[in-house]
């Protein structure tokens, strides 16, 4: 098993510990993500994204979506109503299974859509206002307006 140090990382950093705790989390994950149901991520736009998950053989009713704790997460389970079937082959598989997605910081779920065996999530990244960068004018030094709670010291004595 290895082991790091992440004491460089605190010392050029401030506010930064969750990072540490995903690169943590990532490292000490025995267990292989299965990789049923397979998935894919895409950027639909710059602060927009959009996780497809492939759910043949499952209605809307079958599917759960919710978001706890900082993590996505899509889980199935599908009522047997086969009585009376006999598959001479089945491929399809509808076994239950539960998928999490860890989000980001200011990263929510907008939506979802299930639609031809696939199942859309849509994600948007909103940034507050406190967090954007904006531009600081630079005034002259001399233009400046003057203080109106500062008493000057010769006024004073």
């Amino acid at each position: 098993m290895r082991t790091f140090d992440f004491a460089p990382l605190y010392r050029a950093t401030v506010g930064f510990d969750q990072i540490a705790d995903l690169m943590d989390r990532v490292l000490t994950n025995d267990v292989a993500q299965p990789g049923y149901p397979p998935y894919n991520i895409e950027k639909t736009a710059d602060d927009a994204y959009r996780i497809s998950i492939a759910v043949a053989g499952f209605s809307d009713a079958d599917l759960t979506v919710e978001v706890k704790e900082q993590a996505l997460v899509v889980s199935a389970r599908k009522v047997e109503e086969e009585q009376g079937r006999t598959f001479l082959h089945r491929g399809i598989a509808t076994r239950a299974f539960e998928r999490r997605f860890h989000l980001a910081d200011h990263v929510r779920v907008v939506g979802a859509v299930h639609e031809n065996g696939m199942l859309h999530i849509d994600l948007q990244r909103e940034i507050p206002e406190a967090l954007k960068s904006r531009r600081i004018a630079i005034a002259r030094a001399g233009s400046l307006p003057a203080a109106k709670d500062v008493v000057d010291a010769d006024a004073v004595n």
